[in-house]
């Protein structure tokens, strides 16, 4: 068990499927093939788990992530920074009526986290591998707080690529219109019915679309890097996500002893073969 885990301090766990062809970053085949996929799958917890343990030298967080299905955990060998841990998060066992789905997945990551007696967790999506380090940074410190509250980092499309809690609190996963464009306001109405204190870190980006992939590229690029950071985020450099890239087509590596030039235009998606 992690140092910081018999410590106390935030439990931060990355929501993932375990790498499998046809299993995950299905909207975005095709245009890539399933293959190409799970590598950009296995890059993105790479960068996710090492922008965790990252932040944790500025603040206490242990990272983890929160897997499924049961029996997989040896796909995990070799992916994730050191020191993550593994919790199982499937959606069995027995839940509040108006829990569904994935619900059930983050109410049970909750669960078990909490269970190991950390004192406050948030669940973390596994789209966003340049989110900005400081974000984290900030969610563990603001639950490191006193009184009870949530902590909800918006994604851009409705969702949440974070959410951030001090008890599990069942009722925030309840009645949810998981993978719509609601789902980010309807859990601030489960919160404010609990009488919880929100705090609401800036938006992010998912990467599960196409659009989202060029986008991601753009900003990975030399020139993409300084453009985030000459505004009020310096965002994770993502270097696993970035040679992926670059082996799929999609994005130059930088040239030796020179930084790379970029038209602010994403390349291509690659094609599927046939």
């Amino acid at each position: 068990m992690p140092e910081a885990t018999r410590q106390g301090g935030c439990a931060i766990a990355v929501m993932a499927k375990a790498p499998r062809p046809g299993q995950v970053k299905t909207r975005l085949v095709p245009p890539l093939t399933a293959d190409a996929a799970m590598a950009l799958s296995a890059s993105f917890l790479r960068d996710v788990t090492e922008n965790i343990r990252l932040a944790s030298q500025d603040a206490a967080i242990s990272g983890y992530v929160a897997y499924a299905p049961a029996g997989a955990e040896r796909l995990f060998d070799g992916l994730l920074a050191p020191g993550t841990g593994l919790i199982l998060a499937d959606a069995t066992g027995d839940h509040p009526a108006g829990v569904r789905g994935f619900g059930r997945s983050l109410l049970n990551a909750a669960t078990a986290l909490f269970g190991r007696g950390h004192p406050a967790v948030c669940l973390l999506n596994a789209d966003s591998p340049n989110l900005p380090t400081d974000l984290l940074r900030q969610a563990a410190r603001a639950l490191a707080a006193d009184d009870d509250r949530v902590v909800l980092g918006p994604a851009e499309d409705g969702g949440y690529y974070l959410i951030g809690m001090k008890m599990p609190h069942a009722h925030l996963f309840e009645d949810i219109d998981w993978s719509t464009s609601r789902v980010a306001a309807q859990t601030g109405v489960r919160a404010a019915q609990l009488g919880l204190e929100m705090v609401e870190l800036p938006a992010w980006y998912d990467v599960d679309e196409p659009s989202a992939l060029r986008r991601l590229a753009a900003d990975l690029t030399e020139a993409g890097r300084r453009a985030m950071e000459s505004g009020r985020w310096r965002c994770y450099p993502a270097p696993a996500t970035a040679a992926c890239l670059a082996r799929l087509g999609m994005l130059d590596p930088p040239p030796a002893r020179k930084p790379a030039l970029s038209t602010g235009t994403a390349p291509a998606l690659p094609q599927r073969s046939p």
